[in-house]
């Protein structure tokens, strides 16, 4: 109880000098800042360990959550003093790769750095992230406290509807992770952030090289994806590549209305009319050059997604954004309204995991099985479960229930459709659930 208490007291700390650095940064919003790292000490440290994940993996030092919690307080003493002092080395990033799940043969490279590095990041993002909330923009969704994919799905489903839909930029920026240049970074760094314990962190992270089977590697160029760090520094650099770019010179261009939704790297621009659509994609690729940074020139598209007209056929074009697919349909009044449903991609993708898991798994009793079933699709509907997506819920069930008894089959030849049908009955997946209602507000 005393421990608890100890904890929340600390964390009330934190927040209050957490609300001291944003009170300075909305107060002062053209200052660099070369006083951020006094901020950081034993109480910011534990706060910092405390919103680390225990369960990740382990990076190259092999050393887990609960090996380093062993001897607590002397670990973060030691971090926060090399910290402090300079003497802190950053370890290499172990890389590994994951199918994109698309169906190819693309992988997506994932850095695991060590947990110390981890807990060190942590605190150096708790100290950027009150400053830069002060600057970062409205049409910035991912990565940020108190703001969610489907908040950014909501805000995309509202300005499209009150707009009547558009011209879209359906934006990919090719290799974003791999390609940041740290020199544009470091400049846009020091418009904000001077203090030289931050920036040397900083610098040692983004050189500290990556090891990759066995190979150590030192890239020139990009920030190691899975860094806690690699989130907030990716916001800040298309916060000025992309946010303010767009608001404060494409919008007060324009003629006719238009906005940004950013997630992240994904992002999608709309446009009431089309050949300012066309302008801004004709400019876009110089932007992104002009910070190292490239256009997918097969990814990035214009999209129609005009709303139809009464009595005409539909002749918008469908796009995807954040795992669903948008489109215009009707409504049960007949009225046009934008639409979603579950990305073919992302469908394939988790289906073709489940289907592995229980290849892998089968003869585990079925219990077990339904246990770990039930909680995959319960995750599947937290995400997918929004209004008007009943159909690809109802899609993936029906597949989860058809894999699952072709993989239990395959233990015994007796096994066959009716006495499948009988275990389901008795060992039940959860029926699709809509958590998210996203045609509820500000109609």
């Amino acid at each position: 109880m005393m421990g608890d208490t100890k904890d929340a007291m600390e964390s009330e700390s934190v927040l209050t000098k957490q609300q001291r650095i944003a009170q300075n940064a909305r107060t002062h919003p053209e200052v660099s800042f070369s006083s951020l790292a006094y901020h950081i000490d034993m109480e910011w440290m534990r706060e910092a360990y405390r919103r680390t994940r225990k369960d990740a993996a382990p990076g190259v030092d092999e050393q887990t959550a609960e090996q380093f919690a062993e001897a607590l307080e002397t670990n973060l003493a030691s971090l926060l003093e090399r910290a402090k002092s300079g003497s802190y080395r950053a370890p290499p990033v172990r890389r590994v790769h994951i199918p994109k799940g698309d169906g190819g043969k693309e992988t997506r490279p994932i850095g695991v750095p060590t947990f110390e590095d981890k807990v060190l990041q942590r605190a150096v993002a708790m100290v950027l992230e009150p400053l830069y909330e002060q600057d970062f923009l409205d049409c910035s969704w991912g990565f940020r406290p108190g703001r969610s994919p489907h908040q950014a799905l909501q805000a995309l489903w509202q300005q499209l509807m009150r707009m009547g839909g558009g011209w879209i930029i359906d934006l990919d920026i090719r290799k974003f992770f791999d390609t940041v240049s740290r020199s544009h970074l470091r400049e846009i760094l020091k418009k904000r952030v001077c203090d030289g314990v931050l920036t040397r962190l900083i610098g040692k992270w983004l050189n500290a090289g990556v090891l990759e089977e066995g190979q150590m590697h030192y890239p020139e160029r990009g920030t190691p994806q899975g860094g806690v760090i690699s989130p907030m520094l990716s916001n800040i650099y298309l916060h000025e590549v992309l946010d303010r770019w767009f608001v404060e010179v494409v919008q007060k261009h324009l003629a006719g209305q238009a906005f940004l939704v950013r997630f992240a790297d994904d992002a999608v621009l709309v446009f009431r009319e089309e050949r300012e659509a066309r302008r801004a994609m004709a400019v876009l690729p110089k932007r992104f050059a002009k910070y190292g940074l490239s256009i997918h020139p097969e990814k990035t598209r214009i999209v129609r997604f005009t709303r139809p007209e009464d009595g005409a056929p539909n002749s918008s074009e469908p796009f995807n954004f954040l795992g669903f697919t948008h489109y215009w349909g009707s409504s049960r009044k007949g009225k046009w309204i934008v639409k979603r449903k579950t990305a073919a991609t992302r469908f394939t993708r988790a289906l073709r995991a489940i289907g592995q898991w229980c290849r892998s798994h089968r003869h585990l009793p079925v219990a077990e099985q339904q246990a770990v079933l039930r909680q995959k699709l319960l995750g599947h509907y937290g995400y997918y479960g929004i209004t008007g997506n009943v159909r690809w819920l109802a899609n993936m069930l029906h597949e989860v229930q058809r894999v699952w008894h072709r993989w239990l089959a395959r233990r015994g030849s007796c096994f066959n459709w009716e006495q499948g049908r009988r275990l389901l009955a008795r060992y039940p997946l959860p029926p699709i659930r809509v958590v998210h209602s996203v045609y509820a507000a500000n109609l």
